[in-house]
């Protein structure tokens, strides 16, 4: 066989160590981290499902060793470019890039994206609640008017309870200041809030989600037609990002995992 016999009895009968029975079940759990992840996470997101999800507490390094051993990889997170801090926040924007909530449905971030398919363009428009980073409501069309927007809105106050201190926030796109979108805040007894025109910092968190779903979605193939890219986009939302997905901003669980932690913890304190 062209080995040394002491290579060839020792790798016959060689047991294995504690280490190496760790590193290869290790090696299994990460494989399928990965692969229910979608191929998306990195090193930090299959850290902490480790801990999340099983009880095991490993050090970074070894996970980025064994995904390098396996060929894996998650994928690039957005470049962060200099900050544009020339335009300040007008009166209307009640957040003032201030972008913390202390319970669910007391402040929700509105927006739209839009990405080409060889049949035309596929807008979606999302209403991202920020204590939790969940998507309460969304609507995909093919056109990018105020029906787009209303469906969504209307979709988000149709199944999360709001109170008169709810503020849903957006740019000044044509969309949300059409009188359609105005009445529709009205009649479900919203408070709207505006950021300055043109400045994404005045909707961080939106313009991150849309990041990590450019990313992890719509960048990693071409799409032909306007119905399997609006069913991608459906099965990002709702099955993967609300229900799967670790949040960095959520300490690493999912946000349907955060807004179930805060409820057993708001339980506990009134009961």
């Amino acid at each position: 066989m062209g080995l040394d016999r002491s290579t060839y009895y020792h790798t016959k009968f060689h047991q294995p160590s504690n280490r190496e029975i760790r590193h290869l079940l290790l090696e299994d759990a990460i494989q399928d981290i990965h692969a229910r992840s979608r191929g998306t996470y990195g090193m930090l997101r299959i850290r902490a499902a480790l801990e999340i999800e099983q009880g095991i507490i490993v050090n970074k390094k070894l996970v980025w060793k064994i995904m390098r051993r396996l060929g894996l990889q998650g994928l690039p997170g957005p470049r962060k470019g200099r900050k544009n801090l020339v335009n300040q926040a007008t009166s209307e924007d009640l957040l003032q890039r201030c972008f913390v909530a202390t319970r669910p449905n007391e402040r929700w971030l509105t927006d739209i994206t839009e990405h080409p398919t060889r049949e035309g363009k596929i807008y979606c428009c999302c209403v991202l609640d920020l204590f939790s980073r969940k998507i309460v409501g969304w609507a995909i069309d093919r056109r990018c008017d105020s029906d787009l927007v209303n469906d969504a809105l209307t979709k988000a106050g149709s199944s999360r309870p709001t109170t008169a201190e709810t503020v849903i926030h957006s740019d000044h796109g044509s969309q949300f200041t059409s009188w359609a979108f105005t009445e529709n805040v009205a009649r479900l007894g919203l408070v709207p809030s505006m950021g300055t025109t043109g400045d994404c910092y005045d909707n961080a968190p939106m313009e991150s989600f849309w990041g990590s779903m450019q990313i992890e979605l719509l960048n990693r193939q071409k799409w032909s037609t306007s119905l399997e890219l609006a069913n991608a986009i459906a099965d990002y939302l709702e099955p993967f990002y609300n229900e799967t997905r670790r949040h960095s901003a959520l300490n690493y669980l999912t946000p349907n995992e955060f807004e179930a932690l805060h409820s057993i913890q708001t339980q506990a304190v009134f009961s």
